[in-house]
């Protein structure tokens, strides 16, 4: 990547380059998650794709706030977005501008639908700039204490209970077979839900890993064997949270 170096800082690329901007998980100083670069590379770019438009002008205006957002170009990309509508956003590229991904909290691409632009970059052989910054993905990996070398990112599960504690059996024999980390995620209001299945289903020595909040006030990275699980208390009710399995 060429980059222009005056007093020691980096600016953005000569070459105009697809920048993949993290996002903070939860509510805190960005000083805390973000390093000063993703800052001041911020500053410089006019173009962004996001996932939600006003969510990403917040913060934008948050990392600077004498950002003239009115100033600002944004292109909407999520899971509603047109495959057609794609290249157009990467045409301000072809004309010599650097663009911005950013997604609704992490890292941009990663289970994102920013993927399909960055697959489309490399296509066309653009420049592209993943920065640091938080993924719930690998923080509760680190965290819990499971296989790094070996682990899958399974999404979503299904919602229906007995197709749902089918995927759980399979993620389990798939853990067992392969001593590989299983990891998925569930939308908010139905953690406890996803948690009674997996007691139910699971077999008590399997490991289950619960994070929540990651990097907010109230984080917490738990992990317990099923049988423990089903002896104590929880309630991850609306909050934020990321879950593996690994054998015992």
């Amino acid at each position: 990547m060429n980059q222009n170096i005056e007093n020691g800082k980096q600016n953005v690329a000569s070459e105009p380059s697809l920048y993949l901007f993290p996002v903070p998980l939860s509510d805190g100083h960005l000083s805390n998650v973000l390093p000063e670069y993703n800052i001041r590379l911020i500053k410089d770019i006019r173009y962004f794709i996001v996932e939600n438009v006003r969510s990403a002008r917040r913060f934008l205006k948050k990392c600077c706030h004498d950002i003239n957002i009115d100033g600002l170009t944004f292109f909407t990309l999520n899971r509603q977005t047109p495959v057609a509508e794609i290249p157009a956003m990467l045409q301000p590229m072809a004309q010599g501008h650097s663009i911005g991904v950013i997604s609704e909290a992490g890292c941009p691409a990663i289970a994102d639908p920013g993927a399909d632009v960055v697959a489309l970059a490399q296509k066309k052989h653009y420049n592209v700039v993943p920065l640091v910054g938080p993924s719930s993905i690998l923080m509760s990996l680190m965290g819990s204490g499971f296989n790094g070398q070996s682990f899958a990112f399974n999404g979503y599960l299904p919602i229906e209970k007995s197709a749902r504690a089918q995927k759980l059996r399979d993620l389990e024999r798939r853990s067992m077979r392969e001593d590989q980390t299983q990891i998925f995620i569930e939308t908010p209001y139905r953690n406890n839900r996803l948690i009674a299945d997996i007691i139910d289903t699971l077999s008590p020595q399997t490991l289950l890993c619960v994070a929540s909040d990651i990097t907010g006030a109230s984080q917490s990275i738990k992990t317990l064997s099923v049988r423990e699980w089903s002896k104590t208390n929880f309630n991850y009710d609306k909050t934020p949270a990321i879950f593996l399995i690994c054998h015992a």
